[in-house]
């Protein structure tokens, strides 16, 4: 799952998933809430992938978080891991080799969407493409 932002701009509403480079409006918050859930199945570009926004949650009048979620939650993976090592300009054999791997084949599956990963193997992945992105993540909480 993801998150994204709604908000009120000018007579209409914008709508945003930073993380996976959709960016869309409406007239309506709710036609800015489809028109989003489009344009992420639409940067998937499978058929049968479907996307749900959820959860909207309010932070003040104008201004909406939502969560997005997949029917194949290891497409939607691969297109954030994709879409991020391609606006860091990084290319396949530049994440493997920070990942320490000995081919690209690795990597590539999940950028492909052949394999799913868990929360932390998508954290370790996305911490290769795109550091700044993790780096809020992954201090360590205390435990009690």
């Amino acid at each position: 799952m993801l998150t994204g932002q709604i908000f009120r701009e000018g007579p209409g509403w914008s709508a945003h998933c930073t993380i996976l480079g959709a960016y869309t409006q409406g007239r309506s918050l709710k036609e800015a809430t489809a028109n989003l859930a489009e344009a992420i199945e639409l940067k998937v570009g499978e058929r049968d992938f479907k996307v749900t926004i959820t959860g909207i949650r309010h932070r003040g009048s104008d201004e909406h978080m939502v969560f997005v979620e997949a029917s194949e939650p290891a497409l939607l993976a691969a297109e954030v891991l994709k879409y991020q090592r391609e606006i860091h300009r990084l290319s396949l054999a530049a994440v493997a080799k920070k990942l320490g791997a000995a081919s690209v084949n690795a990597y590539a599956a999940y950028e492909q969407g052949k394999r799913e990963p868990s929360l932390s193997k998508f954290l370790e992945l996305l911490r290769a493409v795109a550091p700044e992105i993790t780096s809020s993540w992954s201090r360590e909480t205390p435990r009690s």
